[in-house]
């Protein structure tokens, strides 16, 4: 999955346990302006570093995977978790129109062609 959004938040790298570590990043997605989504993705282990170089306000695109699991607690009930693992962050690309040149200034015609040259033309119809 992807997403296009804006960088609001990016957290420190965490280290869990000796072995395992994570860094969240917070995207702002709105895909309906009026109502801006706040998402939390993850990354972990080596790929805590694919949030080095980006700041708040950078427009992005996020390659993630959905992630669910259970967890049941000492009583015996079970909850649900869902994550938003980042694999790829990319600094989205902004288009900037160039103005366009088509070979300069325009020219004025041949001068066969305007009207005062062919004033005697009588055309057929």
């Amino acid at each position: 999955m992807e997403i296009r959004g804006k960088v609001h938040e990016i957290g420190a790298t965490q280290q869990v346990t000796e072995s395992f570590k994570k860094r969240d990043i917070i995207v702002a997605y709105a895909e309906n302006p009026q109502f801006v989504e706040y998402i939390r993705f993850e990354a972990t282990q080596d790929r805590v570093t694919i949030f080095d170089g980006l700041t708040p306000g950078d427009e992005v695109d996020v390659a993630f995977n959905l992630r669910g699991r259970p967890w049941t607690n000492k009583e015996g009930v079970t909850t649900y978790f869902n994550s938003l693992v980042a694999w790829r962050v990319t600094k989205a690309a902004t288009q900037q129109a160039a103005p366009q040149n088509f070979g300069g200034e325009m020219q004025a015609p041949p001068a066969s062609f305007s009207a005062a040259a062919n004033d005697d033309d009588d055309l057929p119809f």
